[in-house]
Parts: structure tokens; C-alpha cells; sequence
């Protein structure tokens, strides 16, 4: 059975501009393994890990708190400047025919501003700001569902480890058990007894080591959802099985998929809307006023209205625009020089996959098999006294190393995996069809 898990930043944090797919591909362990693992409360799957982290990881809620301000930005740019209500009165308290208030002239007014479309602009600048840091929110929750998949690869891989240190002990004291009989029956000395005692002692220390780092490596991934003390005692998959991976056209044909084209994007419409408020801004507001004007003397009223229009140099804002064309001008150069680092980023891991996966194959199919079965020859040889400890430990450590190396390429080929979908934003991996 295998694993493919879909991280939905829609569902997991609202509001966002978009879903992206984080789509990590780690094989899972047999239909029976699996229902038993599904029902042992202390296991946890890759699902489950990168639910728990979009959910709970406390980095990722402080972009709640920035898009909440942004959009109290968008609501205050929709905001039209209120009018303004003037009272005034004029020829009072003067001297001859202007002393008392006999010729006063009263007049109230209401003016406001004519903004020709520059709030508009205000509006779009503040949607864009917030769009990005819609389109940062996601990339930071694949970043974070990114990385809680290496801690559980480093998980899983520590667990492999584990097994492999298992199988170690059990041939050391299977070695010893051919070794006892050989001394009891006096055709070896024992001083071959006592060197494989001796590393029957170190392997057991070389399971405790991985021991303590597999539960340092739980506790790290534990802490991506804020947990100090791991609920679980195991994850669930095998390392070893690996998916058949698209060739590389495909996936560079996927590129544009990248979070980071998303955020570029974003980027650019931000730079546009900031050209396009200076632009507006280099245009003066007018402002407009009509009122009633009362006459004391006779009592006479009228209807007063103006207009005020800003002269000077036609262009009030050049800086500004300049400025807003130049960072709009070095987006477009950003996005062009991101095409060129993740294509090679994306070049360099698929060729480290190809790598890796070559060693995989021909390790378990071509080293591992003529090693377990020269073991077996061997073992008997030495039985029947043909050959020496010496050559049974060599055999033993070689095929061992094998297995080491299996673990280790296949480590190796997931977290290239888990780069390649961070790249391509999708899923890169299908599963092997069974034989």
C-alpha cells in the first residue's frame, strides 16, 4: 500500500488566496501491517504529522494576525475623506456701518474632496498586499508540512536502522552459538568465542545509540505541531520501497506549479498597484463647497458654491513614480533569475534521485542476494571447520553494509522526493506496481 498525503492550505488555515499540494510519497507497510498500525493509538502516519503541524504549528498563526491587519488596511483604504461642514461670518464688529451685527453676512457650507480616482487605487494596492501575504501563508505552510515530512523521514529512517541493528545482534549471537560448539568440541580456541562476545557488546551499543536517536527524532517532529513530549512511539512506512519518477521534462513542464511563481506573482500585482497609486496620487485633488449665505441687512439669503484646483508643476509625485516603476521593473527580474535557480535546483535533484534509486536497485538486487547466500555457504563451511572466524565475521560485515547502504540510498531517495515536490508544488511519484 502507499502513502500519498495532500495538504490543503485552504482547509487547513483561512482565509487563503489558493490550495497548494504538498504531495510526499513515502511507501507504507503491508494491507495487514497497515490495519495494525492504524489501530495502535501510539503510531502516527505522514497525514496525520502534516494535519497536526498546519493545525498547531505556532509559526504559522502569526500570518492570521498579519492578514487580519491587512485587511483592516483594505477596509480603512475603501474609506472616502468625510465632508466637511464651515460656518462663517463676516462684516460684524467692525466700525460705521459695519459696527454690531446689523451687516453680517452668514454663510453655511459643506465642501469635500473630488479624489479622481486615487481611492480606488488605495483599495487595489491594499487587496494586492494582502493577496501576497495570502500567497506567503501558503508557501510558509509547505515550507512547515516540508519539513515536518524530513522529521518524520528521519524518523522512519531511525526506525530502519534499528531493524538493521536487530539483524546485527541476531547474527552475533548466532555467530556465538557456532562458535561454542566449535570450542566445546575443542576445534577452535576461545579466543574466538570471547571476539564475538565482544561484539555482540558492541552491536547492543550500537542499538542503544540508535535507540536515543530515534526518540530525539520523535520528540523533533513532535515539536512541529508544539508538543514537548511525543504521543506516539512509532511511524508508520517502509523506508525501502520508492516510487518510479517522472523524467525530468515532465517535471520542469510542472514548474510553474512553484509557491515561489505564486509569491512572484503576487509580488508583481503589489508593484502595479503601487505604480498605479502614484500615478493617481500625481494627480491634485480638487475640492468643493456649496453653502446658503444669509444677509442681516436685508435680509436676503443665497446660494454660494466654489471649487479649489492645486496649481504648480504639473508632475507632484515624480520620486515616488520612479520609484514604484524601478521595484516593478526588479520583480520581473527576480522571476526571471527564480526560473533559472529552481529548473537547475530541480535538475540537480532529479539527477541525486536517478543516483540514488540506481544504487537501490542494484544493491537489492544484486549485492544483498549473492551476499545472504554466501553468508549461509559460509556459515556451514565454518561448521564443518573448512573456514576461519575471521572469514565469517567478513562475510557477515559485508552483507550487513549492504543492508546499511539499502537504508541509507533509500533515505537519501525520499528526501530528494520531498525537495522535488516542494519544487513542483505537486505530486512527482507514482507507486511501483506490484509484481
Amino acid at each position: 500500500m502507499w502513502i500519498s498525503f495532500l495538504m490543503l492550505g485552504q482547509k487547513a488555515m483561512q482565509p487563503t488566496v489558493f490550495c497548494l499540494a504538498l504531495l510526499i510519497s513515502i511507501a507504507a507497510t503491508s494491507s495487514a501491517e497497515a490495519f495494525a498500525l492504524e489501530t495502535d493509538k501510539r503510531s502516527i502516519n505522514l497525514r496525520q504529522a502534516i494535519i497536526k503541524t498546519i493545525e498547531h504549528n505556532p509559526n504559522l498563526r502569526a500570518f492570521d494576525y498579519q492578514l487580519k491587519a491587512q485587511q483592516g488596511r483594505v477596509q480603512q483604504a475603501g474609506l472616502a475623506p468625510s465632508p466637511e461642514l464651515s460656518f462663517e461670518l463676516e462684516d460684524v464688529l467692525g466700525t460705521g456701518n459695519k459696527s454690531g451685527v446689523d451687516s453680517a453676512q452668514a454663510t453655511l457650507s459643506i465642501s469635500w474632496v473630488i479624489e479622481r480616482g486615487t481611492r480606488q487605487h488605495y483599495v487595489d494596492a491594499a487587496r494586492a498586499g494582502a493577496s501576497l501575504i495570502e500567497v506567503e501563508a501558503d508557501i510558509k505552510q509547505l515550507d512547515a508540512a516540508a519539513e515536518t515530512a524530513r522529521l518524520y523521514l528521519f524518523s522512519l529512517a531511525y526506525q530502519a536502522r534499528e531493524v538493521n541493528a536487530d539483524k546485527t545482534i541476531q547474527l552475533a549471537e548466532e555467530t556465538i552459538e557456532s562458535v561454542s560448539k566449535r570450542v566445546k568440541a575443542g576445534k577452535t580456541p576461545k579466543a574466538e568465542l570471547s571476539r564475538a562476545q565482544a561484539e555482540l557488546a558492541r552491536t547492543k551499543l550500537e542499538r542503544e545509540d540508535i535507540e536515543h536517536e530515534l526518540l530525539s527524532a520523535h520528540r523533533r517532529l513532535a515539536a512541529q505541531w508544539g508538543e514537548t513530549i511525543p504521543t506516539f512511539v512509532r511511524v508508520e512506512g517502509d523506508i525501502t520501497r520508492l516510487p518510479q519518477v517522472a523524467s525530468f521534462e515532465v517535471l520542469k513542464s510542472q514548474l510553474p506549479q512553484n509557491p515561489e511563481f505564486a509569491r512572484l506573482l503576487s509580488d508583481q500585482l503589489l508593484k502595479k498597484s503601487a505604480l498605479q497609486l502614484a500615478l493617481a496620487q500625481d494627480k491634485p485633488n480638487w475640492r468643493v463647497n456649496a453653502g446658503i449665505r444669509h444677509i442681516n441687512n436685508g435680509r436676503d439669503q443665497a446660494f454660494v458654491a466654489g471649487i479649489t484646483i492645486p496649481i504648480g508643476k504639473r508632475t507632484r509625485n515624480p520620486g515616488r513614480i520612479a520609484e514604484a516603476r524601478a521595484n516593478l521593473a526588479r520583480t520581473n527580474s527576480e522571476e526571471q533569475a527564480a526560473r533559472v535557480r529552481i529548473e537547475t535546483a530541480l535538475f540537480v535533484m532529479h539527477e541525486k534521485l536517478q543516483h540514488s534509486l540506481h544504487i537501490i536497485k542494484t544493491v537489492s538486487g544484486e549485492i544483498i542476494p549473492p551476499l545472504e547466500q554466501a553468508l549461509t555457504e559460509t556459515r556451514r563451511a565454518y561448521n564443518l571447520g573448512r573456514y576461519s572466524y575471521l572469514e565469517l565475521r567478513s562475510v557477515q560485515a559485508e552483507l550487513l553494509d549492504a543492508h546499511n547502504a539499502l537504508v541509507e540510498a533509500s533515505i537519501d531517495a525520499h528526501q530528494n522526493i520531498i525537495e522535488i515536490e516542494r519544487l513542483t508544488g505537486v505530486r512527482i511519484a507514482k507507486p511501483k506496481a506490484k509484481s
